[in-house]
Order: C-alpha cells, then sequence, then structure tokens
C-alpha cells in the first residue's frame, strides 16, 4: 500500500486495520505524533489528513488511501520553521512537551482553515487536547501569535494572488 506523508509517496507493508499512528512511528520513524491514550481523547497523536487535524491513534491505515498526511516533521519548509512552530518556540509554550504535537497540528489546522481566528475559535480548536503540564497560557499564546503571523502573511499576498488562493 502506498501513502502519501508530508509530500513523500511512501510504500507501507502493514495490515489494513494498524492505526495509522503505529505506521507514523514504527514503520516511517516520524515522532512528532505521540502515543497518548490510544482512544483519540487525547490528541497527543494529531496529524493533518488534507488539513484536517485528526487522531492517528484511531485511524487505520486502510482509511488514508490517497489523502496527504502531514506530520509536525512535515510541517516546515526545509530550514525554515512553519509560523506555528516558531509562535510555539516564541512563546516558549512548552514544558514536557508531549501535548504539542497535537497542540501545533490542531493550531496549523485553525490558521489554515481560519485565518481571521479569534480567542473563541483558538480555545474551540484546543479544547480536546490535553496538557498535563500546565502550560495552557503558554499555548494560548502561541496559538493567539500563530494567528497573527497568519494574518500578516495573509496581508504580504499581492491581491491578485490572494484571489487565486481563494
Amino acid at each position: 500500500m502506498q501513502i502519501n506523508v508530508n509530500g513523500e509517496a511512501r510504500s507501507i507493508e502493514a495490515d489494513p486495520k494498524t492505526p495509522l499512528l503505529y505506521i507514523l512511528r514504527n514503520d516511517l520513524a516520524l515522532n512528532g505524533p505521540k502515543y497518548g491514550c490510544g482512544l483519540g481523547e487525547c490528541g497527543a497523536c494529531a496529524v493533518l489528513v488534507d488539513g484536517r487535524a485528526v487522531r492517528s491513534c484511531t485511524i487505520p491505515l486502510s482509511a488514508i488511501g490517497d489523502r496527504r498526511v502531514v506530520t509536525l516533521e512535515g510541517l516546515a519548509t526545509g530550514q525554515e520553521l512553519h509560523p506555528v512552530q516558531r509562535a510555539f518556540i516564541e512563546e516558549a509554550a512548552a514544558q514536557c512537551g508531549y501535548c504539542l504535537n497535537g497542540m501545533i497540528i490542531a493550531t496549523a489546522a485553525l490558521v489554515a482553515a481560519k485565518v481571521n481566528a479569534d480567542e473563541a475559535d483558538i480555545r474551540e480548536a484546543l479544547r480536546h487536547h490535553l496538557c498535563r503540564c500546565g502550560t495552557h497560557m503558554e499555548i494560548l499564546a502561541a496559538a493567539r501569535r500563530a494567528v497573527r503571523y497568519a494574518q500578516s502573511e495573509r496581508q504580504a499576498v499581492p491581491a491578485s494572488e490572494a484571489e487565486k488562493q481563494a
């Protein structure tokens, strides 16, 4: 079976019922998504599937098909971090770091879908992601900064280019 992960077609030999998380971590050595609860409750295993944040521990390999999967490792472009990754670093939004994969993935999905996200949108996007270390305030600050970055990038695109992207 072939799947597209971080822009690359990858051949996988596994039972189609295998959770995507196991394929990403064990077969492809992508350690951004974490095993947290195994039930899709904590968000540590989140990845983008066609731009939507999903819990990879509950999605079987067979459900992926030709969809595009992006992990934390695939957000950056070359050596340039994704704006959400930059925002999380700049706001020091980490303690143990276990939840960060899910928080960053959820925020990346939010800013891609809604460039003018407000506080309620941010809180809704992150509300099902568990952080046990208590860095909630820094995570919210990082998400707010990421939204500002997305807005700045959108404004920097010439009007004719923005119309093409819409």
